[in-house]
């Protein structure tokens, strides 16, 4: 056999022997120190301390490297550096590649977090940042600069939704820019709905610590490089400081042997309570790629091999804050609660301003408050139940 089904290799992938040790898991080695038998061991171990050899616990022990050749694996890269969470992935990533006096463009649809860090920590570093309209017929081609470092995409876009026609973009940065590092947050397709190295770009990174981990239990992030990318990444984000702790990988780890079933189920629940939205006379716009009317939909049927649970919904009124905490506090299954990717149900809700705020490009289009879900594990019948009765409390405000 020559090749591997996806949800094959999320079985196997990180699970040799030198990592189970005879377990059915890879184990946790907890280690800062790492002891040589010999000097002859220590000189060979220094010689390979880039290329999985144990060496000092701040380059990794068997769980950390268990994870990062699955990650390899299944990203298709050339290897993968591990952070204590996703944002710290993205700041490491662009940072292991930008120098004073550079340019980042960024989408305008970016994790705001993202977006902070350009503008309050590359600026202070003298890397300027600009950002392009997250909408799907943006033309990024005249914002690439003769010193643009670093083109970071996010598609779908964060919150919004949008997604991107990413061989068009990532066409015209080589065109511009041959020197640019092209990096995606890759989150919303768990590394898997989207092959984002086969599609040129450079890096793809992720907050583990939501579908990787699927248990709203670990922080993590992943970063997995190509060959052209992959030893500054790894030297720069090592000479950082940057990892993650043995646990956190090993729960990582675990967490990709479910992924698969958990990723069909998120689609096919999210899916569903869309269309169902879709049908509600409160709601003026659904944004799930998966739904004809969102935004990129054919880029997205194109680009991508499935949809997990998180999209969101516009309503025709701006509620107020009395009505909107009605609406919030009182479900039985969506939970309020920041991040996503986890087993259970989400639900918040941010107001066009606020969205705007953080839109350096492009603003809103809409006036309604703007519901995010997260659909989870639970019965869909139920979730939609639940969110019948939030409809319900609106009409008693």
């Amino acid at each position: 056999m020559t090749s591997k089904h996806i949800e094959t290799t999320l079985i196997s992938a990180g699970r040799s022997k030198r990592y189970t040790q005879g377990g059915v898991n890879s184990v946790i080695q907890r280690a800062s120190s790492l002891v040589f038998d010999s000097v002859a061991d220590k000189k060979r171990a220094t010689a390979g301390r880039a290329s999985g050899e144990l060496f000092y616990g701040r380059r990794g022990t068997l769980s950390h490297f268990s994870l990062q050749d699955a990650m390899t694996e299944l990203e298709g890269g050339a290897g993968c550096v591990l952070y204590p969470c996703g944002a710290a992935a993205v700041a490491n990533a662009i940072l292991a590649f930008v120098e004073a006096g550079d340019h980042v463009l960024i989408s305008g649809g970016a994790y705001e977090p993202t977006q902070d860090f350009c503008s309050k920590i590359l600026a202070k570093l003298n890397v300027s940042s600009s950002w392009f309209d997250p909408s799907p017929d943006c033309d990024i081609a005249p914002m690439v600069q003769p010193n643009t470092r670093v083109v970071f995409l996010e598609s779908p876009a964060s919150i919004t939704m949008e997604v991107q026609d990413i061989p068009v973009m990532v066409t015209a940065v080589r065109a511009k820019a041959p020197q640019a590092i092209i990096i995606i947050d890759n989150t919303w397709g768990a590394g898997i709905l989207f092959r984002a190295l086969e599609h040129d770009i450079d890096i793809s990174i992720q907050a583990g610590t939501k579908y990787l981990t699927g248990h709203s239990d670990v922080m993590i992030g992943t970063a997995v490089a190509n060959a052209r990318c992959w030893p500054q990444l790894r030297e720069n984000s090592y000479l950082m400081g940057q990892m993650a702790d043995a646990d956190s990988a090993y729960m990582a780890s675990r967490g990709l042997r479910t992924l698969a079933v958990r990723l069909k189920q998120h689609q096919e629940s999210s899916i569903q309570i869309a269309q169902w939205l879709a049908q509600r006379p409160e709601v003026a716009r659904v944004n799930h790629p998966a739904l004809p009317q969102s935004k990129g939909h054919q880029f997205w049927q194109r680009d991508f091999s499935g949809a997990s649970g998180l999209f969101s919904f516009v309503l025709h009124q701006r509620l107020n804050d009395r009505q909107l905490a009605h609406f919030l506090d009182h479900f039985s299954h969506f939970s309020m609660a920041y991040s996503w990717g986890g087993y259970e149900s989400l639900i918040l809700a941010n107001q066009p301003e606020q969205l705007a705020a953080i839109r350096p490009a492009g603003g809103v289009d809409f006036i309604g408050t703007l519901v995010r879900l997260h659909i989870g594990l639970e019965n869909v019948q139920d979730l939609i139940a639940d969110l019948s009765a939030g409809f319900a409390r609106l009409e008693n405000v």
